[in-house]
C-alpha cells in the first residue's frame, strides 16, 4: 500500500553549503538521509516531497554546521499481510517466480502457485500445471494476496512473500477463465430447471 506520510526532523547543512538556497541543501540533506530506506515503522522510502525547512537554525559548539528543523513528507510503500496487490512476474526459478509488486520483488513459492503439480521448464523459464496446463512466465500480470512480510532485519531490503492459490488469485487470464465459468454454470441449472 503506497502512502503519503509527512514527517518533522532537524538535518544538518554543513559549512561548505552555507551560502546556497536553504530550500534546495535542505531537500538534499532529507532525501540522501530517507530515500530508498527500507524501515520497519515507514516501509520502503520511495520518495522525499515538499520539503519545508526553518529559516532560524542552531550552530553546536564543536561542529560549523547548522541544524535546521525541517518537515516533509515520503511517498513511502508499507506491505499488509492479506493485502490483494498486482504485480509483475520478473523473474522465474525452479523454487517459483518473483512478482514486482510496487518497488520490492516478492516471492511466489512454486507451492504457493496452485493447486496442480507443478514443473519448470529451465529453457523456457515457465512454471506449468501438469493438469491445469497453465504456464507462468516473466512478462506475465498476476494477482496475489500477502501472506509474509519482513521488514525488521537492519541493512536489508526486507522480504515478502505472496500466494495465489485462493479464488480470484493468480496470472490475470486464469481469473478471467474462472469467471466464465462461473458465469457459465448458473446459465445450464437454470436452462435444466425449467
Amino acid at each position: 500500500m503506497f502512502k503519503l506520510i509527512t514527517l518533522e526532523d532537524t538535518i544538518r547543512i554543513p559549512p561548505e553549503t552555507f551560502g546556497n538556497p536553504l530550500e534546495a541543501v535542505g531537500h538534499q540533506q532529507v532525501k540522501a538521509k530517507y530515500e530508498g530506506v527500507v524501515d520497519e515503522e515507514l516501509g520502503y522510502v520511495i520518495a522525499v516531497t515538499d520539503v519545508k525547512v526553518s529559516p532560524i537554525g542552531k550552530i553546536i559548539p564543536g561542529d560549523g554546521a547548522a541544524y535546521h528543523k525541517v518537515t516533509f513528507s515520503l511517498l513511502t510503500f508499507y506491505p499488509k499481510i492479506q493485502e490483494v496487490a498486482e504485480g509483475e512476474v520478473v523473474e522465474v526459478a525452479d523454487f517459483g517466480a518473483f512478482v514486482r509488486i510496487g518497488p520490492i520483488d516478492a516471492l511466489l513459492h512454486v507451492s504457493q502457485l496452485m493447486d496442480d503439480f507443478i514443473s519448470y521448464d529451465e529453457k523456457q523459464g515457465v512454471l506449468f500445471g501438469k493438469e491445469t496446463k497453465r504456464k507462468l512466465m516473466s512478462g506475465d500480470q498476476v494477482r496475489v494476496r500477502i501472506t509474509a512480510v519482513s521488514l525488521t532485519r537492519a541493512g536489508s531490503s526486507g522480504k515478502i512473500g505472496v500466494t495465489t492459490r485462493q479464488p480470484f488469485l493468480g496470472k490475470l487470464e486464469w481469473i478471467e477463465e474462472d469467471v466464465e465459468k462461473i458465469k457459465k454454470k448458473p446459465e445450464k441449472t437454470a436452462d435444466k430447471g425449467e
